[in-house]
């Protein structure tokens, strides 16, 4: 691998990526270093917000909201979004049209790939010619220009998925240039676009033609020795998780404008007669039922669809953390069985899934759902090879107070599902279950306390 090391620039380090015509596709600035851990810490708690955005738009592994919409009628085209990579990285893709953004790295650094427009990129020989990397140091922010038709993936520097790779905000200059498909350009003109409709995923075939072991990398950094760099470098990534966690623990810590309920969970055996889940695994071996209730005042006005929406987003984005540690063990323990896997509990693992059919609120992949003026619910589930499972997360309004529920069956396929649950079952019932439900809610409690107008009545802001 060809490296090359910035010199210890006064001013802001910088590298400047040409395409084989000589002009310039990309080029990367840093700006300035951040606190140990506030990468993570800033991806976090700004992805969390960004998923309560009413134009959040979770696609592509590229989370993102349309934040200000070009305005057309006055000849105003830009427009301006938030996005997010996190710990896997995403896609190669390029849009049309130009792109600048400002973005903080992760704890862990964060590696953005580039080929130039102008590159054929027929062959695995353009590829290595074309391919380029930069190097973005943990907790960091940077800026980015690209030219039209640069494919581009970004992804943490270090993947140990622990650490997202940024968070940013993107400025499109003129959303209506380039070479827009019919059907983009009338979705821009009907002021209807967002970033994945906006994005060409390169093809299977050139993509397996960037998995190069040799590739010229510049590597940016405010350290002038590789050595206190790298010492640098594994302190943030420490840091960083820390700083992870309290933000999960604590999400919107200080801005509380008045005391939350305390929240009570109640777990039974049985099923409401209206959940989804009553016709689904008719032979189960496992079933659960956790619910929380609470005064309709703490949430405002939001109606059941608009909360059963927040509450799959704060499962996704805002996961319990004792939780995610069990899950962590879990899938070491799982993968040498090749058993599925999952950063998510079980009961809504599987809204990580590209598997299913159905959408809920547009972006939720679900096996059913249903929705009336005082309920909504969704079905999750998935099958492994020694059982299946499937959730029910649901919300009910009935006069002055709303129920969340979360309710799971499982069906034992072989007698190595029978010996799992047998060993998963206490704790999935009384602890995980509970935990999940209980945190997601408090999530939306939070978000709604962020909001009150003084005197008023809370909002939960989707």
């Amino acid at each position: 691998m060809e490296r090359s090391r910035t010199p210890n620039e006064s001013s802001f380090p910088h590298v400047s990526i040409n395409a084989s015509d000589g002009s310039r596709a990309a080029e990367v600035t840093l700006l300035t270093q951040l606190d140990v851990g506030a990468g993570d810490a800033v991806a976090t708690a700004a992805g969390a917000r960004q998923a309560q955005h009413a134009d959040f738009n979770d696609a592509l592994d590229e989370p993102s909201a349309r934040l200000s919409a070009p305005d057309l009628a006055t000849g105003d085209n830009a427009a301006l979004y938030t996005f997010s990579v996190g710990r896997h990285g995403h896609p190669f893709h390029r849009h049309a049209a130009p792109r600048v953004f400002t973005a903080i790295s992760g704890s862990g650094g964060a590696r953005l790939r580039f080929i130039a427009a102008g590159s054929a990129c027929d062959t695995p020989e353009d590829i290595r010619q074309a391919l380029r990397h930069v190097e973005i140091p943990a907790d960091c922010l940077f800026t980015v220009r690209m030219a039209a038709n640069t494919w581009h993936q970004f992804e943490p520097l270090r993947g140990n998925g622990r650490h997202p790779a940024l968070f940013a905000v993107s400025c499109h200059p003129d959303e209506t240039a380039g070479a827009l498909a019919p059907a983009q350009q009338a979705q821009v003109m009907r002021g209807e676009a967002d970033l994945a409709s906006l994005t060409e995923l390169m093809p299977a075939a050139l993509q397996q033609h960037t998995q190069q072991t040799q590739v010229w990398t510049s590597v940016l950094s405010f350290d002038p020795l590789p050595r206190q760099a790298w010492a640098c470098a594994h302190l943030r990534r420490h840091a960083g998780q820390v700083r992870q966690l309290l933000v999960q623990l604590h999400p919107r810590n200080g801005t509380r404008s008045h005391r939350l309920p305390d929240l009570q969970t109640h777990s039974s055996h049985q099923l409401p007669p209206d959940s989804l889940l009553a016709k689904q695994l008719p032979r189960h071996h496992h079933q659960d039922h956790v619910e929380i209730q609470i005064a309709q005042h703490w949430l405002g006005g939001s109606n059941p669809e608009q909360l059963l929406a927040a509450l799959l987003s704060a499962f996704i984005q805002q996961p319990a953390g004792s939780v995610s540690g069990l899950m962590r063990l879990r899938n070491l323990l799982a993968r040498p069985l090749r058993l599925r896997t999952s950063s998510l509990g079980c009961p809504v693992s599987s809204l990580l899934s590209d598997a299913a059919t159905q959408r809920f609120a547009q972006r939720f992949p679900v096996l059913a759902m249903s929705s009336s003026t005082n309920a909504a619910q969704v079905l999750l589930g998935a099958d492994d090879r020694h059982l299946q499972f499937r959730s029910s997360v649901g919300v009910q309004r009935e006069g002055e107070r709303i129920t969340f529920s979360l309710s799971t069956r499982v069906y034992c396929r072989n007698p190595f599902g029978h010996l799992y649950m047998a060993a998963v079952d206490p704790m999935h019932r009384h602890f995980i279950a509970p935990k999940m439900l209980k945190t997601a809610v408090n999530c939306l409690l939070e978000e709604a306390a962020t909001v009150v107008p003084a005197g008023g009545a809370a909002i939960v802001t989707m």
